[in-house]
């Protein structure tokens, strides 16, 4: 049983009288226990594909499966663990206090919660700040604690939106241990950035997607053969497709 599963998925909008296609049958498996990183320019379609897999909105037509149940599906979502490109939170509760409640609204026991709470905080360098309100917080410790609440439940499945958003090259380097521990976990990991030198890092597999169309969807190493950077090899492909 695959992790993740694209069929034939296809998405639009409305745009005044018209529709504007935005992913065009796209059809993607995942398997259990891979990094696998999703590239693509502006507007390829990478934040819609996350947000149907979140069930946040829905295909025109087609399916989407996470461990064999489908999107959508009242229980799937126990699966996921979600950090979004920008998290929110409650901004006068604390980092702890954050843990607690969406550990509480993901069905953990106390006892369990309070030791996993401190257990991630200190993984994640904000057990100094655990009791300080997440106003007080920069920009990097919010990325920071975003990846916090994604780990509290321990889920089998990381869907990470841009993962290294607003972080300095330490914190970078932080988030890029923990992926990689996630990996050695049997966890799977799905992740866009536009950051290409850590998906080369940190990937088994990646799909390149282009104006709602997945151009490639295997090993980083196949998809570099006879270039250097996959920086290289991303701009040569995008600019194939463009026709340039």
């Amino acid at each position: 049983m695959s992790a993740i599963v694209f069929n034939d998925v296809w998405k639009s909008f409305p745009v005044g009288l018209k529709k504007n296609v935005v992913l065009h049958g796209l059809t993607l498996t995942v398997e259990r226990g891979e990094i696998y990183g999703f590239l693509g320019p502006n507007g390829a379609g990478k934040s819609t594909s996350i947000k149907l897999l979140l069930a946040f909105i829905h295909p025109d037509r087609g399916t989407i499966e996470v461990n064999g149940r489908l999107v959508g599906d009242a229980e799937y979502k126990q699966f996921i663990g979600y950090l979004p490109e920008t998290p929110c939170f409650y901004e006068n509760l604390t980092g702890l206090e954050t843990l607690r409640f969406v550990g509480r609204a993901s069905g953990m026991g106390q006892d369990g919660l309070e030791t996993r709470a401190r257990e991630i905080l200190q993984r994640l360098k904000l057990w100094h700040a655990a009791n300080n309100r997440i106003k007080t917080y920069s920009k990097g410790m919010k990325q920071r604690l975003g990846l916090a609440v994604s780990l509290i439940h321990d889920p089998e499945i990381y869907i990470l939106d841009e993962p290294m958003s607003g972080l300095d090259p330490m914190g970078r380097r932080l988030i890029t241990e923990v992926i990689l521990e996630l990996g050695k976990a049997g966890k799977t990991v799905f992740f866009s950035s536009h950051i290409l030198s850590d998906i080369e890092r940190l990937c088994d597999n990646i799909g390149i997607i282009n104006k709602g169309k997945l151009l490639y969807s295997g090993s980083v190493a196949e998809f570099m053969k006879g270039e250097t950077y996959l920086e290289d090899a991303f701009v040569k492909a995008m600019t194939e497709d463009s026709g340039n």
